[in-house]
């Protein structure tokens, strides 16, 4: 039998019907679990969303007691402000240079530890190892700043005293432009490490086993399996971490250069978001600061969007 034309076009029109009417269905079935999103929804429209109408005081000459409403309005005044700003370049490029030197020095040290460990087939040497170098990650920065303080102090501090019993001089450095940066990136990647290898341990222990055993019975050794089988396994969260990573660029460790960081060392230590923290509730100009984290903000979204696309591009693969 033919069907005609004209069926056909009522066939395909009722298609989107159908298609709306048993997405509906389906949410119908699943009542509870969009019930359990109501909270997660609204703590993020309370505390992420709510709070960006705020984002209006970097166009403004904000006076803490005239509001929002009643303060003068001035366009982009204070971006104008924020690129004709010599301390505001300085701090643009030690955010930058914390950044990259943490991206260049530390990225690539958990993927390392993770390839490791997974070769590693002594379990309790293994999981001690996992344990000692996780710890760290539950540690504040303020116990950290502490602790670091104390091993660098140039008076009695087990570094320093090590460098005199070679025949050095002490160094405070934590007072010293020249090592601030160093401290900095050293007691990051102490910390965060070993947490960071989680993740791609996890994604190594998605691999199919299979592929391990077929590349030993080609007589394949474990560094080329970790070569040919695991690295490329964890590549996809390799590329997923490091676009996360660029988003951050701008942050450079706020917390952690706030519990370290003194005027001395301002010249090389001075990041985003000390600088914003320093001049909105130090100096109380709360549109230029705003202005600088709008900024800080714009730029780590282009950065994302601009990893994702060239991830796409060279390595056919991306968070979205």
């Amino acid at each position: 039998m033919s069907v005609s034309a004209t069926e056909l076009d009522k066939k395909a029109a009722a298609l989107p019907e159908r298609t709306k009417s048993s997405k509906w269905k389906l949410a119908l079935r699943n009542l509870d679990y969009y019930i359990l999103l109501i909270p997660g929804l609204a703590f993020l429209f309370l505390f992420k969303y709510t709070p960006m109408y705020g984002v209006v005081i970097a166009f403004q000459d904000f006076n803490i007691f005239e509001g929002i409403r009643g303060s003068e309005w001035v366009g982009l005044e204070q971006f104008q402000k924020l690129i004709h700003s010599e301390e505001f370049a300085q701090v643009f490029s030690n955010t930058l240079l914390i950044s990259v030197y943490k991206i260049v020095l530390l990225f690539p040290i958990p993927i390392f530890i993770a390839l490791v460990l997974n070769e590693v087939r002594v379990m309790i040497f293994k999981r001690t190892i996992q344990t000692i170098i996780y710890l760290p990650h539950f540690l504040s920065w303020v116990i950290i700043s502490g602790l670091f303080i104390t091993i660098l102090s140039p008076s009695g501090g087990l570094v320093n005293n090590v460098i005199q019993w070679f025949g050095g001089e002490p160094i405070s450095f934590f007072m010293n432009n020249s090592y601030f940066r160093s401290v900095v990136v050293f007691t990051a990647g102490w910390k965060e490490i070993g947490w960071n290898a989680i993740v791609f341990i996890a994604a190594i222990s998605g691999i199919e086993q299979e592929q391990y055993e077929a590349a030993s019975i080609d007589g394949a050794g474990r560094i080329r399996k970790m070569l040919y089988i695991s690295l490329p396994g964890i590549l996809p969260t390799i590329v997923l971490m490091f676009i996360l990573r660029l988003g951050n660029v701008l942050e450079a460790g706020t917390e952690q250069i706030l519990t370290m960081y003194n005027p001395v060392v301002y010249k090389t230590g001075d990041v985003i978001g000390t600088f914003v923290y320093r001049i909105g509730l130090g100096k109380m100009d709360y549109s230029f600061s705003t202005a600088v984290g709008l900024f800080n903000s714009v730029v780590g979204f282009i950065l994302v969007v601009s990893g994702n696309y060239l991830s796409k591009k060279l390595l056919n693969r991306g968070i979205w």
